[in-house]
């Protein structure tokens, strides 16, 4: 079994996995496609971040693929059909860098709303500049949340206990937690807010929902925020609002075009800008959080490879079957139409199989069965199973 670890994925996961007894290559940077393609060759596992884009034709050149492990919380640089289509399970980490994001943001929300940024400017070209003038405490001032999934709703919840009030916008119906107030629309959260911070998801329909036209009816002298994903914002409208003095400064961790490695030229419309704090897309980028996902999403491929389980999974049904001592596993990922299980049985009573124990999941186009049998059976059982005309994938897995 091989694994490959792209984008320099933490050292834990490299250990997890090395400890399954697999040999793990790790690389510091992301691959592109025709790179990645070629690096395939005898992979089962590979584990990315945010810039490696695993496409429809880097999946068709790697039938060994097993799963596919997104070490961050997106996973919209996946072809997650086309993974699914070729039994290729794809696990990300939803919840391991919320933390992380939150306290950026705070520390943001602090360091533009006290002007830090300039005075720190100004102290290391030897400038002392004592002055309250245009310093705020972010107590009482109305935070509002573009997206309220579970950075957006832990911002709410801590920002509420430094004394701020809260206003969020969800496209779904999300509960309120503290005293935080929902908004029917965008513009109402945009007219009432004194900061303004995006926490939405990386669907295509997303792209460019932040443009001149919200910008503009952000409140004069407001703040913005951006640490979710970079192809949301106009950047150069949101310059533009930053220069003519409309807005009071931005923080933004996300680009549309991010550099693929450490010390590669970044280039945006926003440097240069003294109010605003530009970081490479460190949100998560904490070592207790990159610990923790490196742990959480290797040990999802590691128990996908073991005994099949696919909790968690954002393409396969989510399953898992409690290991047995004796016998063996047979994982089937199929087609979801009815009728698949009685043939599956079927195949195995035709060639005397005894079933130990026996799950089934689907979701979508697609349903996922794991089958306990006893120890003894034919082996022409799996070539059976392969030859199903519904069969995606079969594994046979002790």
């Amino acid at each position: 079994m091989r694994a490959l670890l792209l984008e320099n994925v933490h050292p834990d996961a490299v250990a997890l996995l090395e400890d399954a007894g697999w040999a793990v290559e790790s690389v510091d940077r992301a691959s592109d496609e025709s790179e990645l393609i070629a690096a395939l060759g005898g992979v089962d596992l590979l584990g990315i971040r945010s810039k490696t884009d695993v496409s429809a034709a880097v999946l068709a050149a790697a039938p060994q693929l097993l799963a596919v492990g997104a070490f961050c919380i997106g996973t919209n640089q996946i072809d997650l059909a086309a993974a699914g289509a070729r039994g290729v399970a794809v696990f990300n980490a939803p919840f391991s860098n919320t933390r992380s994001v939150v306290e950026l943001a705070l520390a943001e929300i602090v360091a533009l709303t006290r002007g830090l940024t300039q005075k720190n400017a100004d102290m290391h070209a030897g400038v002392w500049d004592k002055s309250a003038a245009g310093a705020h405490e972010i107590r009482g001032r109305r935070l509002g949340i573009v997206g309220y999934g579970n950075i957006g709703a832990q911002l709410s919840v801590l920002a509420e206990a430094l004394g701020m009030s809260v206003s969020f916008y969800d496209t779904a119906d999300k509960l309120a937690l503290g005293n935080a107030r929902r908004c029917e629309s965008l513009d109402e959260l945009l007219a009432c807010s004194d900061i303004v911070s995006l926490h939405v998801d990386g669907r295509s329909s997303n792209r460019d929902i932040f443009g001149e036209q919200q910008l503009a009816k952000m409140r004069r002298g407001s703040l913005f925020l951006n640490l979710s994903r970079g192809f949301v914002v106009d950047h150069g409208a949101l310059r533009a609002h930053i220069e003519s003095g409309h807005l009071a400064g931005a923080a933004v961790d996300v680009f549309p075009h991010e550099p693929a490695g450490r010390g590669d030229e970044f280039v945006s419309e926003l440097r240069g800008l003294p109010n605003v704090i530009l970081t490479p897309h460190i949100g998560g980028s904490t070592e207790e959080a990159q610990q923790d996902i490196g742990r959480y999403v290797a040990g999802k491929l590691r128990d996908f490879v073991i005994d099949g389980s696919t909790t968690m999974s954002v393409n396969l049904p989510h399953l898992t079957l409690p290991q047995r001592p004796d016998g063996h596993r047979i994982a089937h990922l199929h087609h979801n139409v009815p009728g698949v299980l009685a043939t599956i049985n079927g195949l195995l009573a035709d060639n005397k199989v005894n079933i130990e124990a026996q799950l089934l999941g689907t979701r979508g186009e697609l349903g996922y069965v794991l089958t306990d049998v006893s120890v003894d059976y034919p082996r022409a059982v799996l070539d059976q199973l392969a030859a199903m005309d519904e069969t995606v994938r079969v594994r046979l897995l002790s």
